[in-house]
């Protein structure tokens, strides 16, 4: 079955990036001219999903009026002859079916998701994490889809981390899938390991493609680290009854919940913007040359 649905966990508080983050949401603290969520919406649009649940929480609808028409706005532009611009306010929301559900109680990630499963159905879906944003030639979670249309099975989105780093995320037990460059099968995954429990440098960063079957799991699976549902113990369960693959995925991932992880996506993104690209380049050459 094609994944069609895409669930995407923004219900967090964004402890890491703030005070901004105090009345604003960080998925929508802006990465050149469009807010970080656009691009994760626009990741999913281009890997094939049509349908896509935002998990929101307490003072987060600035996302839900984001998605919306703005009617008065978008006259109001037409009128100064920016048509360009207004079209442009539109295809934002013309992207894909965006729905919104809340997260009432922060009970971790692995019960965000379980949030989404009158949403999802019978079906295979993916998850985007929103600190997470991704620029890549292949969408990455189009490159996690491909994989599932060929073995039928979730799969989660890693990579090689430092020593330093896996402990920050969690580690895989992996052994190569024959035939596959970048693919391996996953006998099982820990959140947070410590040194002695590391398995390997792979870790989970921010996108996958689950099977429905995890939605059983974590309907009754017990706080994990932090006290709260860890999504990792759910698909380590999930290894148990049935196969998951971990794709080594093409692409650059940048951890945008945090402030240093973010202005790498603003520099990046800003140089390649078509109307700040030159601009900004010269500007830290500029600023580079004044620092020597």
């Amino acid at each position: 079955m094609k994944v069609k649905k895409a669930v995407i966990p923004a219900a967090g508080l964004g402890t890491r990036m703030l005070p901004a983050t105090k009345s604003v949401p960080k998925e929508m603290l802006p990465l050149a001219d469009k807010p970080s969520i656009q691009y994760i919406v626009e990741e999913a649009v281009a890997s094939g999903i049509e349908d896509i649940l935002i998990i929101t929480g307490r003072q987060k609808t600035a996302m839900e009026d984001y998605f919306d028409y703005h009617p008065e706005l978008e006259e109001r532009m037409r009128r100064a002859g920016m048509e360009s611009e207004a079209e442009e306010l539109r295809r934002c929301v013309d992207l894909a079916n965006v729905y919104f559900i809340r997260q009432k109680e922060t009970k971790g990630l692995g019960h965000a998701v379980w949030c989404a499963k009158n949403f999802v159905g019978n079906e295979p879906f993916a998850v985007l994490l929103g600190d997470d944003i991704m620029r890549s030639k292949t969408p990455v979670v189009g490159q996690l889809v491909e994989l599932n249309a060929k073995y039928g099975c979730s799969v989660v989105g890693v990579k090689e981390v430092s020593s330093c780093d896996v402990v920050k995320y969690c580690s895989l037990d992996v052994s190569p899938i024959l035939g596959e460059e970048r693919s391996f099968d996953v006998k099982s995954l820990i959140e947070k390991p410590t040194p002695e429990q590391i398995m390997s440098n792979y870790a989970i960063l921010g996108r996958y493609v689950l099977t429905p079957e995890l939605f059983g799991i974590l309907e009754t699976l017990p706080p994990g680290r932090g006290g709260e549902i860890q999504l990792t113990d759910g698909i380590n369960a999930l290894c148990e009854r049935e196969r998951v693959i971990a794709c080594d995925f093409e692409g650059r991932r940048y951890d945008t919940g945090n402030l240093c992880g973010y202005l790498e996506a603003m520099t990046d993104i800003a140089l390649e913007h078509p109307q700040t690209g030159e601009w900004f380049k010269n500007f830290i050459i500029d600023k580079a040359n004044k620092l020597k």
